[in-house]
């Protein structure tokens, strides 16, 4: 925002083509880049009056850290003006030193060498900066070159129609030259090329007929001995191969028979692991029913109790002796010591199915 003692200048430039002052009102200076446009009236060596139509690329070449930059942009109130004159000055004064042809043949290298300069080695620089306020020329384009003298205008016409025209026939000439020289070559190679094939032929020919010989002679005089040595060659093929047979053979018996001898050996290792197995088994399971009987007797030993087993004892004989006892019965029994007589069983024997027996 403007301060109480502060106000915008305003800005006046040049525009239009070719530049007019005061054209344009501005309050601000664009940075660019950017282009503008001029149309300069130039005169040859030879007083041809020729209008251009040029376009200048420019910007300002100023640092964002430096204000004494950014100040230099104001210090010369219409740059376009004044850098379109000083460019134009610069290309009147190098066409002037020029002729129509030279400038007409090569008049991008005069303006461009006379706009930027040249460097030592001849070559034109890239680019014109004005120091006064930074204003950097990258590049001129020529629109257009049009002569204002319409005489020499008309002239110039015919001279490119004349130019065009003598380049066109000569084109045609050496076109018309090319193809003639072309066609000539091409018959000379193709002469050539049929000596070479008739004398390449008479070659083969040659060969053919003395291969022709050399295949007849050989086939003449090297049959017997081919077949005798085609016999040979097969006896021998033959006998190797019987013996290779044989010895594949007796390999495929020895193979057979170790294999037979493995299968025998692992069958009988493993029969042998199964009854290990087996009687591991039996012997396990025998084991486990001896403990389970020996904790069953143990644990129905324990469930009864010693008194208990020994009253069960002691009950049959004091029954059967209180039994003969109350029959009364009195008798003789005679054995002797190798076959004794068990009272008990004989007084068991006393009551059968009727309740009666006698001794």
């Amino acid at each position: 925002m403007l301060g109480p003692d502060e106000h915008f200048t305003l800005i006046s430039l040049s525009g239009g083509k070719p530049k007019q002052q005061d054209a344009i009102k501005s309050l601000c200076v664009l940075l660019g880049p950017d282009f503008m446009t001029d149309i300069v009236t130039v005169e040859t060596s030879d007083h041809a009056r020729l209008s251009l139509q040029l376009a200048y690329n420019w910007f300002f070449d100023i640092s964002k850290e430096n204000p004494d930059d950014a100040a230099s942009v104001f210090s010369v109130p219409d740059f376009v003006g004044d850098a379109c004159k000083s460019i134009a000055s610069r290309v009147r004064g190098a066409v002037a030193s020029s002729s129509f042809d030279d400038f007409h043949k090569n008049s991008a290298d005069i303006i461009r060498g006379a706009v930027f300069g040249k460097n030592p080695d001849g070559t034109s620089r890239k680019n014109l900066k004005f120091k006064s306020n930074n204003l950097v020329i990258t590049g001129i384009d020529i629109q257009s070159v049009e002569p204002i003298d319409q005489r020499t205008r008309d002239s110039l016409q015919k001279s490119v129609q004349l130019a065009i025209e003598i380049t066109t026939k000569s084109q045609e000439a050496t076109a018309r030259h090319e193809a003639q020289r072309k066609e000539q070559e091409a018959r000379g190679k193709l002469e050539r090329q049929k000596i070479n094939d008739e004398a390449e032929a008479e070659r083969s020919r040659a060969n053919l007929v003395k291969l022709q010989a050399q295949s007849a002679a050989v086939e003449s005089t090297g049959q017997a001995a081919a077949e005798a040595k085609a016999r040979a060659e097969a006896d021998i093929i033959e006998g190797r191969a019987a013996v290779e047979q044989a010895k594949l053979r007796s390999e495929a018996n020895t193979i057979r028979a170790n294999a037979d001898l493995e299968q025998t050996k692992k069958r009988q290792e493993a029969e042998l692991s199964h009854k290990q197995s087996l009687n591991e088994l039996e012997l396990e399971k025998a084991k486990k029913l001896a403990e389970i009987e020996v904790t069953k007797f143990a644990e129905i030993v324990e469930a009864i109790g010693p008194d208990t087993i020994k009253k069960i004892a002691q009950a049959g004989p004091e029954m059967q002796a209180r039994l003969l006892g109350g029959l009364g019965l009195k008798g003789i029994m005679i054995t002797d010591g190798n076959s004794p007589i068990n009272l008990f069983n004989t007084a068991n024997g006393l009551i059968g199915g009727n309740g009666f027996s006698s001794v």
